[in-house]
């Protein structure tokens, strides 16, 4: 049976990206439809806004700059890292109560999809009727019950033409530092990683070494592959996960290795591009220099893909559609009806089934010898980015002979 009239409470969590306000649109945007739904807040920072009463009148936005928000990078709720606690149940009903709260959307990744089953969970138990939903973001790719996340396709997007572009500046360069590190987040999944190869134009085009979560790599082995690599080619481009790991499950940057934890335990990563230099240069005698775009990778809207925008949309209206159909503990995912040509429609997840789990790349998306992306992954990746790319131009070199 359908929910009765209530009110909607919406919010971001998690890491901002580019795609992440097209879902907090799309909720409003379809929840102005619905006669079940009366007011439509948005809670500042993530649970902790529901937690101190920090709400916003989402229904008081005007309409263009709703259309704005579209197109605009980051959270504009804002974003938060909050695990519930024992302590905040109580007050979350409070809240709910207080507000006649009977819908409740959380956009983010894994930690959010647990906060948002913890939320329903809550309302069960408390008899308290309430329909809480879960509207996938990542731009790590690694929620499970989806085939890919809102966010991801335009991370993959900026990652792939930044590594074709620094790879043509390293081509050039190649003389005084012919070796290139772009060090590209992904605690525990290589997915972002792995979209480095799709700016490829040919075989010999960066990246030429890949090294993700998933395919441990001795340093011997990275060593050997670089030296190989720039014999043939006088230069070389590494597209380095943040998470990359030795034989030992050691991180490759473990000397630049932080201790720091996040609420949800989650151990921060940094350093390994800096540690890959140099040993290049320690072991090798080649200058090695690196990029690391940080959170740029994740909010840089001039790469935005059309296709992940207009998907981060519709997962948000789709969201409040099903709520008010009388849908709970559920995240809506995105399902993959065709690559050639790509067609998609979205489907349901339970909470329960992706809260705090996460999704690595599958073997038949890297090859098992070495770890380098299979034209698998490419056909699977590739219609996520949007537009195509345009071509660059090589020089075709006649040289001329003194006669």
């Amino acid at each position: 049976m359908a929910p009765g009239k209530g009110n909607l409470v919406v919010a971001q969590s998690g890491g901002p990206t580019v795609a992440i306000n097209n879902s907090l649109v799309g909720v409003i945007d379809q929840a102005l439809e619905q006669e079940a739904i009366g007011g439509i807040y948005g809670a500042q920072y993530g649970i902790r806004g529901v937690l101190e009463e920090n709400l916003i009148d989402l229904r008081q936005v005007p309409a263009k700059d709703l259309a704005g928000l579209r197109r605009t990078p980051s959270a504009a709720l804002g974003t938060v890292r909050h695990k519930l606690t024992d302590a905040d149940y109580d007050r979350l009903l409070e809240v709910f109560r207080a507000y006649d709260v009977r819908y409740f959307l959380y956009i983010g990744g894994n930690d959010s999809m647990d906060t948002a089953h913890r939320v329903h969970q809550l309302a069960l138990e408390a008899n308290y009727e309430l329909h809480a939903m879960g509207i996938p973001k990542t731009i790590d790719n690694d929620l499970v019950g989806t085939d890919h996340c809102p966010g991801y396709g335009s991370a993959a997007r900026f990652v792939a033409l930044a590594m074709r572009d620094t790879g043509f500046d390293t081509e050039a360069m190649a003389l005084g530092s012919p070796v290139k590190i772009m060090e590209i987040m992904g605690r525990n999944a290589g997915w972002l990683t792995a979209a480095s190869v799709l700016g490829r134009q040919g075989p010999d085009d960066a990246p030429h070494l890949v090294y993700v979560p998933e395919r441990p790599v001795s340093v011997e082995t990275l060593l050997g592959e670089v030296e190989d690599c720039h014999r043939r080619l006088g230069w070389v481009v590494i597209a380095l996960s943040e998470g990359a790991r030795d034989e030992e499950g050691e991180s490759l940057g473990r000397s630049g290795l932080t201790q720091e934890v996040d609420v949800f335990g989650h151990r921060m990563k940094g350093g390994a591009g800096d540690e890959v230099a140099q040993l290049i240069t320690a072991k090798l005698g080649l200058k090695a220099r690196v990029d690391r775009p940080n959170y740029i990778q994740r909010s840089f809207m001039s790469c935005a893909s059309s296709v992940d925008l207009a998907e981060a949309y519709s997962v948000g209206r789709i969201a409040v559609q099903n709520a008010v159909a009388g849908a709970s503990d559920q995240m809506i995912s995105l399902v993959r009806v065709s690559s050639a040509p790509y067609e998609w429609t979205t489907g349901m997840t339970a909470l329960r089934e992706v809260a705090n789990l996460e999704r690595p790349l599958p073997d038949q998306y890297l090859d098992r010898a070495d770890g380098h992306v299979t034209e698998e992954f490419v056909a699977y990746a590739k219609p996520l980015l949007g537009d195509p790319f345009s071509l660059y131009t090589r020089l075709s070199p006649r040289y001329v002979n003194r006669t």
